[in-house]
């Protein structure tokens, strides 16, 4: 869900008049007994002061606070209870700040400009991605010597496999931020550039991907933008909607392929899953729509993994690195589920929602069952506007006590470059990391225990899109 204002009504009323309040909170001892447990909880805190052999980042884009507590809600209605009582395994995390998030140039920023701040640990303009706020978008003659490092790229030169997984294109400003530098975000294939960009030598963002930067493992959407113009798309081989965009006619993932030895690419569930069976497997690309994938409720789930499956073989192919890794994971768009409530619980001060309904209120007892349903709006734009406000950061493992309080958003990449002892932290004089099971034991676990291999994760909730 992003930013704008957003009412969350939740019937705690009606639920009162139902009787679903459970007798014990009517109680001061319940509540004074929880609070106590969680002071011993707090007090027995102990900072984990070792170097961090993998950091992952997972990124909720548009999982705002207000996302996060409907979700909490949504969580224990499931299951019988009133909701906000219900923590989240994200409520776990011991260590919490605030991020503000502004660009450059912008008090409301889009997700270029803040994947720049977290991803790289500078602050950049609206809509650029990789640059610092010298480069001006749009303007290809403002980007050479004005590009800036991504954490990602930092760890692949300390040794560590570095990996990006995202529901959306692989191109997108998000994931972007982690090897390309334009000063324009949409920029995807070189059918995206003007000309005066092109005669600059500005290159689109899905030739950055290949040759910027060595990233062992891609998953996500986006393969209209690696193949030449007019390419069937092999999901959809007779949309012709769905093809192939570059003018250049370069084939980027065979492109890609060539770089690599025991490079695959796969673009259904079938082949990721039995390549991440593969040990002879070093780089792994799966692209699976032709631009973003699909909301988690329209997939086919014979062809389209789920971002927990592709987090997974993400993990079982960079564990395989005796150095450790380097992971971001974003879910671009959190799913927003319904409940049987005539009128939502969620309400957009402005989006694509608004009903134009010549003085009558819509009827929406069927239309909220369906999955693609809008949330009402109370003004009409094309698509809802985002959010200016702090955001979230949650954080476990080696060096997480060090989120803390209220910082801008640079100071993520830099708690991750500290706490892997990456540049500019390379003399951090950290400990070693705790004693981890080496690459086979890892192939041989369940994937999940591999993000507790003296792993710093951190989870960021920005209200962008």
């Amino acid at each position: 869900m992003q930013g704008a204002c957003v009412l969350l009504l939740l019937g705690l009323q009606l639920q009162l008049s139902l009787g679903l309040i459970p007798v014990e909170e009517e109680d001061p001892a319940f509540w004074n007994r929880q609070a106590a447990q969680a002071l011993d909880v707090a007090k027995k805190l102990q900072p984990i002061q070792t170097a961090a052999k993998n950091v992952i980042l997972f990124l909720g884009d548009g999982m705002g606070v207000p996302t996060v507590t409907a979700t909490r809600i949504l969580k224990g209605q499931m299951n019988g209870k009133l909701g906000p009582e219900t923590p989240l395994a994200m409520d776990q995390f011991p260590y919490v700040a605030l991020s503000k998030t502004y660009n450059v140039d912008r008090q409301v920023p889009d997700s270029a400009g803040t994947a720049t701040a977290y991803l790289c640990g500078v602050k950049g303009n609206y809509k650029t991605i990789g640059v610092s706020a010298a480069a001006r978008y749009n303007q290809c003659n403002t980007t050479s010597g004005n590009e800036v490092t991504s954490v990602m790229n930092r760890a692949k030169k300390a040794g560590k496999a570095v990996g990006v997984v995202t529901t959306s294109r692989v191109q997108h400003a998000s994931p972007a931020g982690a090897y390309t530098h334009t000063v324009n975000r949409n920029w995807y294939s070189d059918a995206d550039l003007p000309a005066d960009a092109q005669m600059n030598g500005c290159q689109d963002i899905a030739t950055q991907l290949v040759y910027n930067m060595d990233i062992d493992v891609i998953l996500g959407g986006g393969r209209m933008y690696m193949f030449p113009e007019g390419t069937p798309d092999p999901e959809y081989p007779y949309d012709v909607n769905q093809t192939g965009v570059r003018k250049d006619k370069r084939n980027l993932v065979q492109e890609w392929q060539a770089k690599h030895q025991g490079a695959q690419y796969v673009w259904n569930r079938t082949a990721l899953l039995q390549a991440a069976d593969d040990s002879s497997v070093t780089h792994l690309m799966g692209l699976f729509e032709p631009a973003d994938m699909k909301y988690n409720v329209q997939q086919d789930h014979t062809k389209d993994p789920t971002l927990q499956e592709m987090t997974e073989v993400a993990l079982r192919v960079l564990s395989r690195n005796p150095r450790g890794f380097y992971l971001f994971v974003e879910g671009l768009a959190p799913s927003k589920a319904l409940d049987s409530k005539s009128y939502t619980s969620i309400l957009y001060g402005n989006g694509p929602g608004y009903a134009f309904g010549g003085g009558s209120r819509p009827d929406v007892n069927d239309s909220t069952k369906d999955p693609s349903y809008r949330q009402q709006a109370a003004v009409p734009l094309s698509s809802e506007s985002h959010g200016g406000e702090d955001v979230a950061v949650f954080a476990r493992g080696p060096q997480a006590h060090l989120v803390h309080g209220v910082q801008e958003e640079t100071f993520v990449a830099h708690i991750m470059a500290f706490a892997g002892c990456v540049e500019p932290y390379t003399d951090c004089n950290l400990p070693a990391p705790a004693s981890v099971p080496d690459a086979a034991h890892l192939a041989a676990s369940p994937p999940p225990l591999a993000l507790l291999a003296g792993a710093m994760l951190l989870l960021l909730a920005p209200t962008l899109y």
